[in-house]
């Protein structure tokens, strides 16, 4: 059959809709949305390409609608992991063996599926389900997974053609060999595109996956798992499983061919994982690869020559965009005592003019929490606020789970720069501040630097050249994502590879060719095309 050595299409980052009043697509888009919400769907696990249901439904409500049914989904149990970890176990010698052409084909495809025919599908779904505003959705469920696909192709090619020198009468070659067993994948719900990302890129490189997406994005890990289906991604490639944690932790951890595992999610249970995979290291096949992207404190500092306006809309969006629950969303922020009186006026200006509701209407910039236990876990915090002498809630504050799980954008000033929501991680729409004397600022950064565990992303604000370079100097350590005068959130596939140190990650960054090297094993060949006849050297002759 015919051979070659094959370029993979240039990758460009898919074009962001508006969804504008007037436009077809947002048109299109309110129809979807109608039709998923007059259904109720019967989500199956997918397993050995198979759908698998049981007798245990669990039902699917919109965060910000409690009382509407979207669907139910089928909860597995420990059997189901089982036969998960078997189906790609069988699937993986006939993956590994296609051509490297035939993934890229396959995934390439599932790219111009999900940007074009599922695109409207799984931005609904996403909105529905994971109550993220129009804008919000298109940039993560559709645009953003197609960019992972794309560009991950051209990375794996990229990685393909890195190759040694060779010596006279040498070929040296090095083969990236897929990981030896399966590859778990454990997924969140505020990313539909990590979501897809995570089991994908093991998957391109030629692993096979056992993947759990989280309960509160079942919804559009369904609309995801049909286009790869539909792609061509063969059975047992990709299993998809519905089950908790601990159950896929008991099976998965303890397996001989446990490869590896492609995580996000909270730090806590990152490191609950690597301690039960150091403490079965014996069992292995090979050592695993641990790759996870885990929480954050993303922080916001503003020099005094700061653009104020600039300033304020980063840390609104920053802060406030999805409800606050991204990885990278702003939860801190560090403000000149000179500047603090007009911050303070454009903020409290701006956020007043927030609209909160269901994301079915577009005039909402801002939609629900994700589920009852966020809610709870924040409106905790705020009140705590309300009665603590270190800080005062000044803006927002309000809750409500009457018909959905809203709580207000709110922001509360810290006295203390080590106050409790400087320090945690809350993952919801609460900004805390903290005023610095203008006269202070080698020791606020000191503060700021050693103020978490996190180092997920930051942002500084200034004008000064040499400022900047003196916060981009010392803050070295804080962000494995660095913005200067933008806000820490909305990282590009391709242009900000992403990722984070410390407690928030192994910074494999997603979106880039590291990651795909954590889902390879290179092997080495030399080949010697005139090997010696005689054991001896030159060195022992006689003279």
């Amino acid at each position: 059959m015919p051979k070659g050595i094959f370029n993979v299409p240039e990758p460009v980052n898919e074009r962001i809709r508006d969804y504008a009043p007037g436009t077809r697509e947002r048109a299109d888009l309110k129809k979807e949305i109608e039709r998923l919400r007059s259904q109720v769907l019967d989500i199956p696990m997918i397993i050995g390409g198979k759908e698998v249901r049981t007798d245990n439904l669990v039902s699917i409500h919109p965060p910000h609608e409690k009382k509407h049914l979207l669907g139910h989904y089928h909860k597995g149990d420990a059997s189901h992991v089982q036969m998960a970890i078997k189906a790609a176990l069988e699937a993986k010698e006939k993956w590994a063996a296609l051509s490297w052409e035939h993934r890229a084909a396959i995934f390439l495809k599932a790219a111009d599926l999900i940007a074009g025919p599922y695109g409207d599908t799984v931005n609904a779904a996403t909105m529905l389900a994971q109550s993220k505003n129009v804008m919000q959705a298109e940039i993560d469920s559709a645009c953003e997974m197609a960019d992972f696909l794309r560009f991950n192709v051209k990375y794996m090619s990229e990685i393909y053609k890195q190759q040694p020198i060779s010596s006279e009468g040498i070929w040296n070659r090095v083969e990236q060999r897929p990981l030896e067993g399966f590859v778990f994948a454990l997924t969140p719900f505020n990313f539909t595109s990590i979501a897809g990302n995570l089991p994908s890129a093991p998957a391109l490189m030629g692993n096979t996956v056992v993947w759990k997406c989280s309960n509160t994005q079942v919804y559009s890990a369904k609309v995801l798992m049909d286009a790869f289906m539909e792609a061509g991604v063969p059975a047992g490639v990709i299993n998809l499983m519905f089950v908790t944690g601990p159950v896929a932790g008991n099976e998965i951890f303890s397996h001989p061919d446990f490869a590896g595992i492609h995580f996000t999610g909270s730090t806590e249970v990152f490191q609950h994982m690597w301690k039960t995979i150091g403490g079965n290291i014996e069992r292995y096949k090979s050592y695993p690869r641990i790759v996870g992207e885990t929480g954050g404190k993303d922080f916001i500092f503003a020099h005094p020559t700061a653009d104020i306006e600039a300033l304020v809309v980063s840390m609104v969006r920053g802060a406030f965009e999805y409800q606050g629950q991204k990885c990278s969303a702003a939860s801190r922020a560090y403000i000149p005592e000179s500047m603090w009186p007009e911050v303070h006026k454009q903020m409290e200006n701006m956020v007043k003019g927030i609209k909160m509701g269901p994301p079915e209407d577009f005039n909402n910039f801002f939609n629900a929490v994700i589920d009852e236990a966020t809610f709870d876990k924040l409106a905790g915090y705020i009140d705590r606020a309300k009665e603590d002498k270190d800080a005062d809630v000044i803006m927002g504050g309000g809750y409500d789970k009457t018909e959905g799980y809203f709580i207000e954008p709110t922001v509360i000033l810290a006295h203390d720069p080590k106050y409790v929501t400087m320090e945690e991680e809350l993952f919801g729409p609460v900004l805390t501040l903290y005023v610095y004397d203008d006269n202070k600022i080698p020791e606020t950064v000191d503060i700021l630097n050693d103020t978490s565990m996190y180092a997920l992303t930051g942002a500084i604000f200034a004008q000064d050249r040499y400022a900047i370079e003196y916060l981009t100097k010392k803050l070295a350590n804080c962000a494995g994502n660095f913005y200067i005068n933008d806000k820490p959130t909305g990282a590009v596939v391709g242009q900000q590879p992403f990722g984070g140190a410390r407690g928030s990650g192994t910074n494999d960054k997603a979106g880039s060719m590291i990651n795909l090297l954590r889902w390879v094993s290179p092997r080495t060949i030399k080949e010697n095309f005139v090997p010696p006849k005689d054991y001896r050297y030159a060195f022992m002759e006689e003279e």
